[in-house]
């Protein structure tokens, strides 16, 4: 019986010796396999789990679509879906943003941006899922934008066991002209996070190709208006007025020479007059006329908005008037220019080129439209793309449109390209050792 207990303590100690060794020789997943990883991204995002998911929430936030700091319920649904993924967030930032937090909590810190807000115009499209609220539309992808990055969310926080750092995930409000990115930064948004990355939904390229350039992207932006006062009567004893038509009509005349004899024409302006408003009468001089437009350029943007003023001002002097100038009107902040930081363009290149294909990748063409991501930009090394969702058999039209579609098949794109930059920052910047040295307090 002696023997037998020996031979069976024998054979235990072996077994156990022999279950050691294999698993000792398996190679442990640390945060150094992240490139397997990310390989995998994109098939996960089209996944039904993940794609269906992204398609429910974007739906969701188009039928209640919510203009700029009144994003209280698309809020609500981001914040419920990164309960359900156990990723800690901070919230309210800027009013109505949401800001979470996936990975270790300590450098290097990285972040991942999309906007929410709607805008204030009438859906024109007859579809299931149309916007419920008169005169609000998710015009511009934003609602896209939110699905992609809950997407990533979702990705990054089953693999967060490869992150060398943290994703930041930055849910802004209110980017359509009311400077909510500007907000965000003013309230610690970009505390300790060392770059930044957003993707914005086009139809200018086809679906599944991704588009950026380093440097100058977008131009900076912003509005005027005017109010030029004369003194109104009959239109038919004009002397006895101070015409504010004619000084109104040689301003707008005036303010295309600012371009076309003041700025080099290598270098990009744009002034345009969209809205002239005077008197209701055909017989009848108006006592003023409000005149409104937008103005954009990669550079001298300042300097370009003080000429509009002077030009405004002078000419309606020249012509017996007066004039205000507003350079805010109705809140509406200057953008600066949308500059790509080129050692981030070149990293986010050969990331998409490792996902998608070399070929998925195009350089784009500088654009004189403005974002707001140029606060994020500004402050910390940015890299903002564009991603395309146009299809041969279907047309889908441009921005800003009461037409405007979302093509749901670029969610996956979005999604793997968020969570695969992600990876990649926090792999190669962990790999030449982070300068930061503090963790997020909310972590």
């Amino acid at each position: 019986m002696a023997i037998l207990n020996n031979l069976f303590l024998l054979f235990t100690l072996n077994f156990q010796l022999l279950l050691l060794l294999c698993v000792s020789s398996e190679p442990p997943q640390t945060a150094g396999d992240a490139s397997q990883f990310r390989t995998k991204f994109l098939e996960l995002a089209k996944s039904p789990e993940v794609f269906d998911w992204m398609v429910k929430i974007r739906r969701k936030i188009h039928e209640n679509p919510e203009l700029g700091y009144e994003e209280f319920e698309t809020s609500k649904l981001i914040r419920s879906k990164l309960d359900l993924l156990g990723v800690k967030y901070r919230y309210p930032v800027a009013v109505t943003g949401v800001i979470g937090y996936i990975g270790t909590g300590e450098p290097p810190f990285v972040a991942l941006r999309a906007d929410m807000d709607a805008l204030a115009m009438q859906e024109g499209v007859e579809w299931e899922h149309k916007s419920k609220v008169s005169g609000r539309m998710h015009a511009c992808g934003h609602d896209g934008h939110v699905a992609m990055l809950l997407g990533a969310a979702k990705l990054l926080q089953q693999h967060r066991h490869v992150l060398q750092g943290t994703v930041v995930l930055i849910f802004q409000p209110a980017e359509e002209g009311l400077a909510g990115a500007k907000k965000m930064i003013e309230e610690g948004a970009l505390k300790h996070v060392q770059a930044i990355f957003g993707i914005h939904l086009t139809n200018q390229f086809p679906l599944g190709k991704i588009a950026s350039r380093p440097g100058p992207l977008l131009a900076g932006s912003s509005f005027f208006e005017a109010v030029i006062t004369g003194k109104g009567g009959h239109a038919a004893i004009p002397q006895h007025t101070v015409d504010p038509v004619i000084a109104a009509s040689s301003v707008v005349l005036s303010l295309q020479h600012l371009v076309s004899r003041e700025t080099d024409p290598l270098d990009s302006k744009v002034v345009t007059v969209s809205k002239v408003n005077g008197g209701n009468a055909f017989n009848v001089i108006p006592d003023s006329v409000t005149i409104g437009g937008t103005l954009r350029a990669f550079t001298g943007f300042s300097q370009l908005e003080q000429r509009v003023k002077e030009v405004i001002t002078k000419q309606a002097t020249v012509h017996r008037c007066n004039a205000s100038v507003n350079l805010t009107p109705n809140g509406k902040q200057p953008l600066p220019p949308t500059v790509n930081d080129v050692g981030l363009y070149k990293q986010f290149e050969n990331m998409v080129g490792d996902l998608l294909g070399e070929d998925s990748f195009m350089e784009a063409s500088p654009v004189m439209g403005g974002e707001d991501f140029s606060y994020f930009a500004e402050a910390i090394p940015g890299l903002f793309a564009v991603l395309g969702m146009q299809d041969e058999t279907k047309s889908y039209a441009s921005a800003h449109s009461s037409l405007y579609r979302v093509n749901e098949d670029a969610l996956p794109y979005g999604a793997a390209i968020h969570a695969s930059m992600a990876v990649q920052y926090l792999k190669d910047k962990a790999s030449k050792g982070s300068d930061s040295s503090k963790g997020h307090d909310e972590l």
